[in-house]
């Protein structure tokens, strides 16, 4: 079982940068894809990235190309999603979580177990 712990949010101005991570336990956590969601308040919550277990393939939602990257080290079992160009709707909850199958096979929410507790980004404009 993998146990996934976020850290990094906070708050920041609109244009600004944060750098959250995802640190994983279990000896697994190098064979799977990694997902980063985020949940505004009263929102469902949302796709946000996803990264192969090697770090080679990663997709991202369109509200967020260009402007986010996420990157992995299986070494330090982490995973990191870096937010750039923040704006003020990219306010949220972000949880990271596990991916266990094939990407192919899809990237919803339910594609995905193993949810952290999340951490808080506040994005003022």
């Amino acid at each position: 079982q993998v146990q996934l712990a976020e850290s990094g949010g906070g708050l920041v101005q609109a244009g600004g940068s944060l750098r959250l991570s995802c640190a994983a336990s279990g000896r697994t956590f190098s064979s799977y894809a990694m997902g980063w969601f985020r949940q505004a308040p009263g929102k469902e919550r949302e796709f946000v990235a996803v990264i192969s277990w090697t770090g080679a393939v990663t997709y991202y939602a369109d509200s967020v190309k260009g402007r986010f990257t996420a990157s992995r080290d299986n070494a330090k079992n982490t995973v990191y999603l870096q937010m750039n160009s923040l704006k003020p709707e990219d306010t949220g909850g972000y949880y990271c979580a596990v991916h266990r199958r094939s990407l192919s096979m899809g990237i919803t929410a339910p594609d995905f177990d193993s949810w952290g507790q999340g951490t808080e980004v506040t994005v003022s404009s």
